[in-house]
């Protein structure tokens, strides 16, 4: 077992209490802190207790570190990441590809010899990136697209000739039809028609419309965040999801979201492949977001958690991770899992206990256990684990 320095990264989205708080630092900190890193992403790798990122030592070490089953599925490389995420303000709306997706893109980007580091670049790695978010706090999100039903209700409530092409695409061509017809809209003409939407938005809110009140209150906040962004439009046209602390929810290839506010556990394939669709600065890769874009349409499941080897666990449909939450009192308990084991102390004070000796946990810090390596634990803590899914 060894503890884990890992590295927070620094968006101007991010909270600068929640990660500062968590780590025993200064609050508010001088910087918004987005996300905690925990794993072994070549871009940011966890360094181990004896130097070492945790990347070089699972190449070094793949069978001991990770099992022999992990190794066969996915390679000598840690399949999962795991991150706290503190939003302050909303993330862009952006999609995942597939594996099959990912592989294509990344190969044809390295044979055109697109460099790694252009912003322009979509495909960093050949990898998909499925996505569990669990909510710390009262956290709120943009997840998939709401039925097509309800979202010509929503769009036609407001009354606006200018929706009026958008309506008509929805009705006759679903999303399919609708969504590419607003990203690709010039500039004057989508400026205008963001612009409109949410000043009608924002007079339901203020008439306390409860229909669609909190959709409209988003596409208002938005507009002020990124005026003249289609995204705007197309909000009104996604799930608004509102999770309370112990909630998740998880995001499959080709779902369009958007984190909005709140803090929470994220654990995912370790891949950085994002397909921004709009709410953002960055390059939007018009032409492989619809390519990856699923728009099936209908009811995102919450997910809640059920009782597992060490706590609560939150079932996915993917091999790459699994995360357990663990209250933890005073006696201890068995810890082990057949795969590696990234584990974060979230309250109090854990003893992880192990054939090597103990590894004690405050606050805020975390550690990796390899495959299989018999270890207890004890509190009082919340711990958070991850680790594969692979049987």
């Amino acid at each position: 077992m060894w503890q884990l320095t890992s590295a927070v990264r620094f968006y101007p989205w991010g909270s600068r209490t929640v990660i500062p708080e968590l780590l025993g630092r200064p609050s508010p900190a001088e910087r918004p802190h987005a996300e905690l890193w925990m794993g072994a992403h070549p871009d940011e790798p966890s360094v181990l207790a004896d130097g070492r990122p945790l990347d070089k030592a699972i190449m070094e070490e793949p069978e001991r570190l990770l099992g022999p089953a992990v190794v066969e599925r996915f390679g000598a490389r840690l399949p999962f990441l795991m991150k706290v995420l503190a939003a302050e303000t909303p993330l862009s709306l952006q999609a995942h590809p597939t594996m099959e997706q990912a592989q294509a893109g990344f190969t044809a980007e390295e044979a055109a010899g697109v460099p790694h580091e252009d912003p322009a670049r979509t495909f960093k790695d050949p990898w998909h990136k499925p996505e569990l978010l669990l909510a710390l706090t009262t956290f709120e999100a943009l997840c998939g697209f709401r039925p097509v039903e309800e979202s010509l209700h929503c769009l036609a409530k407001l009354q606006l000739p200018e929706l009026k092409p958008t309506i008509a695409a929805l009705a006759r061509g679903g999303l399919q039809a609708a969504i590419p017809q607003l990203l690709a809209l010039s500039g004057m003409r989508r400026t205008h028609l963001v612009e409109v939407v949410a000043q009608r938005a924002a007079s339901f809110v203020a008439a306390h419309d409860p229909e669609f009140i909190n959709t409209y209150r988003w596409a208002a906040t938005l507009a002020e965040a990124y005026p003249g962004d289609p995204g705007v439009v197309i909000s009104l046209m996604c799930n608004h999801l509102k999770l309370a602390p112990g909630e998740a929810v998880f995001l499959p290839a080709g779902n369009l979201h958007a984190y909005l506010s709140g803090a929470g556990v994220e654990v995912m394939a370790s891949s950085d492949n994002v397909l921004r669709g709009g709410l953002t600065s960055k390059h939007v890769d018009l032409a492989a977001l619809i390519e990856v874009l699923d728009f099936s349409d209908g009811r995102i499941p919450v997910i809640h958690p059920v009782l597992g080897p060490g706590g609560l666990r939150y079932p996915v449909p993917v091999e790459d991770f699994d995360l357990t939450r663990a209250q933890l009192d005073e006696q201890a308990g068995p810890f082990t899992t057949r795969g590696p084991q990234v584990v974060l102390c979230a309250e109090g004070r854990a003893v992880l206990a192990g054939t090597d000796g103990e590894l004690v946990l405050e606050q805020g810090q975390s550690a990796f256990v390899p495959a299989g390596v018999p270890v207890t634990a004890r509190g009082p803590a919340v711990l958070y684990r991850a680790t594969t899914n692979v049987r």
